[in-house]
């Protein structure tokens, strides 16, 4: 009896099909992702490290590359999130600097200058002014008490 350890395209394909349909019996509301993160890195580096042919392993310098390469993706995702972090604090910064002082904010067409009462958020702060809060990328220009009285 000669059995096949190779499958042809179609076979590939109706398996994958049934992956597909299995997976999403076990969590329907999953989302197919675009994009590979440092997980996905991981898993596929594990996955070749598992199934690798102990007759031939992976090179070292393959596997010092790959690592390399997972290093670096670390890396970058760390540096992403302190960047977030550290825009998220100059933004508050920003924020309670305008706090007391006299700001013209641009909506549109429509100019509303009045003074900041109050500072609400961290990430993504928002000033009082008039009784109506404003992200504080629409600030515009912020006055001196000193400019105010000429």
């Amino acid at each position: 009896m000669d059995i096949s350890t190779t499958m042809n395209s179609a076979d590939k394909a109706r398996t994958q099909m049934q992956v597909d349909l299995l997976n999403k019996t076990i969590d329907p509301g999953r989302q197919s992702k675009q994009e590979l993160d440092k997980d996905d890195f991981l898993k596929i580096l594990l996955t070749q490290l598992t199934h690798q042919d102990p007759s031939e392993p992976m090179k070292d310098k393959e596997f010092i590359a790959q690592m390399a390469q997972f290093s670096t993706l670390e890396q970058m995702t760390n540096m992403a999130s302190s960047f977030t972090q550290l825009s998220g604090v100059m933004a508050s910064s920003k924020a309670m600097n305008t706090l007391g002082h006299e700001v013209e904010i641009i909506r549109g067409d429509q100019v509303i200058r009045g003074t900041v009462e109050a500072v609400s958020g961290r990430e993504f702060p928002q000033v009082l002014v008039n009784g109506t809060y404003y992200d504080v990328d629409e600030i515009e220009k912020v006055m001196r008490q000193e400019d105010m009285n000429i």
